[in-house]
């Protein structure tokens, strides 16, 4: 339920202006500014989408795409779809195929739950209110599983960042990731103390440098 509004994303855009970058931040539909619903419509082929659209209608060239947590899933199924339009991928904390783990943490009851009223709500740290998971966005999830087969078909330079004390997606996920990647420019960048979010000062410093040696990489 992050949104462009995030302290990343500002933070990211305020570096780009500054150093003469072309930049984009964007809501999914059903997150922060843009219309619909998480609980009706959301869901992972879905996000993809909207991805898709910002990047054939906003952008031109070949673009650095960053995506955090659900977003880095949501960047690795958009450079599967559009490879002839990526440099190169950041990926913070990035989350494919996250659905199997809250299906898995749901318990039997919330399954049944879920399965019965096709949504079920459940505690987290980030919302008062808790997160509404719904039937759609496991089953969809299923079909967008990335790393069933153990190969990932990007061959660009990528980037990933990771907390080693994020307790929402844990960083061995990120070595999964990279060994599935077929492209051999690829570095994890672990931060022992770090937590999901990555945007303490430090985590932020991080962030800016590896979009600048992304951005050198791939030729400016």
């Amino acid at each position: 339920m992050s949104d462009m509004g995030g302290t990343k994303a500002l933070a990211l855009e305020e570096h780009c202006q500054a150093n003469g970058l072309g930049f984009v931040r964007f809501d999914y539909l059903g997150h922060g500014e843009s219309s619909g619903s998480f609980a009706d419509s959301g869901c992972i082929s879905r996000w993809t989408e909207d991805a898709t659209a910002v990047l054939d209608e906003l952008t031109t060239g070949p673009q650095i795409i960053v995506g955090s947590s659900m977003g880095g899933w949501v960047m690795l199924r958009l450079a599967l779809a559009r490879p002839e339009r990526i440099a190169g991928l950041i990926g913070i904390a990035p989350a494919p195929d996250f659905t199997t783990w809250i299906w898995e943490e749901l318990g039997t009851a919330n399954q049944q739950t879920l399965m019965a009223d096709g949504l079920v709500r459940v505690p987290s740290e980030y919302d008062p209110e808790g997160y509404v998971i719904t039937r759609r966005l496991i089953e969809d999830g299923r079909a967008c599983h990335l790393l069933d087969d153990g190969t990932l078909g990007v061959d660009v330079p990528v980037r990933l960042l990771h907390g080693m004390a994020d307790p929402d997606v844990p960083w061995r996920h990120s070595l999964r990731i990279a060994e599935a990647l077929r492209s051999t420019d690829v570095r994890i960048h672990f931060v022992k103390a770090g937590d999901h979010r990555l945007s303490e000062p430090g985590d932020l410093d991080l962030l800016r440098a590896t979009v600048d040696e992304l951005v050198q990489t791939v030729g400016g």
